[in-house]
């Protein structure tokens, strides 16, 4: 009798030897792959603030060469807080140079976030890939909200590492001597300070750019007017019929009040703190997160990005 020749595939041992092993599952992170595809089709996210910082870097090289100078007259100030707000001045400096700087790639990366991808079509393209409308705008909100200011922090904590270390050589060279700088810089605090201050930003100017976005969602073109001029109009309305500028009061509240509620810029003595150098002491997190206005605009934030998702379901190219 002859074996047939199915025998051995019938067989247990033939069978484990045809199973496949299963493929192991990947995680697609869709939030991810969206943030970096921001990064990757826009440059101005990092080259802008690169290139303050290049600025600034250029204007360092040319103060140190009057430190040495600056370090022999510190006796010339009265009390230490002085010398350290004068030593800090060029690091605080940089700092202030790249927030604004972030703050306008920020508003004008959110003007076009949705507008330009409806202005190329290429939004026909983004809603073939199984990616949540949800998801692009929670990846488009994330650059000026979580990637912006975590790229500040890290370029701004490279180049006043950078400029401190600099600094100690100069100082060496010159024969002046680095002790008392090195006691009076507290570099460490005002990294934290920058990294508080940041995360404040953030949080308060979040409706800011989720206005913007709503609006890059929903113009067809002119973003930028869209923006602006309806709330300068409500603003000059209420000037002109009412003779009041709350809602003028609002906005520039919105832009600039985060400072006396997330800093104290006297001590409790009442004497100024030179904002050059703000130190931990001074920082008011629990002022600021008892804010209504925090929460208000977090809440107003929400809303606006969720609008912002509808419009992007539904809106047609332009």
């Amino acid at each position: 009798m002859t074996t047939p020749p199915n025998a051995m595939c019938e067989s247990p041992q033939g069978i484990e030897s045809q199973r496949i092993p299963p493929e192991p599952i990947v995680t697609t992170r869709p939030l991810y792959w969206s943030i970096r595809r921001e990064i990757w089709e826009n440059r101005s996210i990092y080259v802008a603030p690169l290139a303050a910082a290049g600025l600034g870097m250029l204007a360092f090289f040319i103060n140190l060469l009057f430190l040495p100078r600056m370090m022999r007259g510190t006796s010339a100030h009265h009390g230490p807080m002085s010398g350290t707000a004068m030593l800090a001045m060029p690091y605080g400096h940089l700092a202030w140079l790249l927030l604004p700087t972030a703050f306008i790639v920020g508003v004008f990366y959110s003007l076009d976030a949705l507008h330009g991808e409806r202005r190329d079509r290429s939004i026909l393209f983004w809603k073939s890939l199984p990616v949540s409308d949800l998801t692009a705008v929670l990846a488009k909100a994330s650059i000026p909200l979580v990637v912006l200011p975590l790229l500040v922090f890290g370029i701004a904590v490279f180049l006043q590492l950078v400029m401190w270390q600099l600094s100690i050589a100069v100082l060496l060279i010159s024969g002046t001597g680095a002790s008392t700088f090195w006691t009076q810089l507290p570099l460490f605090q005002m990294e934290l300070v920058l990294l508080y201050g940041l995360i404040v930003l953030s949080l308060w100017h979040a409706p800011v750019y989720a206005w913007l976005l709503l609006v890059s969602a929903w113009a067809r073109r002119a973003t930028f007017l869209w923006a602006v001029l309806p709330l300068l109009a409500i603003a000059a309305f209420e000037r002109i019929a009412f003779r009041t500028f709350h809602f003028g009061s609002f906005l520039g509240d919105r832009l600039f009040g985060f400072a006396p509620k997330a800093f104290a810029f006297k001590t409790p003595d009442g004497v100024p703190v030179d904002p050059h150098f703000i130190p931990l002491t001074q920082l008011t997190p629990g002022k600021f997160l008892s804010t209504p206005g925090l929460w208000l605009g977090l809440i107003v934030a929400a809303v606006l990005l969720a609008a912002a998702v509808r419009l992007r379901r539904y809106r047609e190219p332009i």
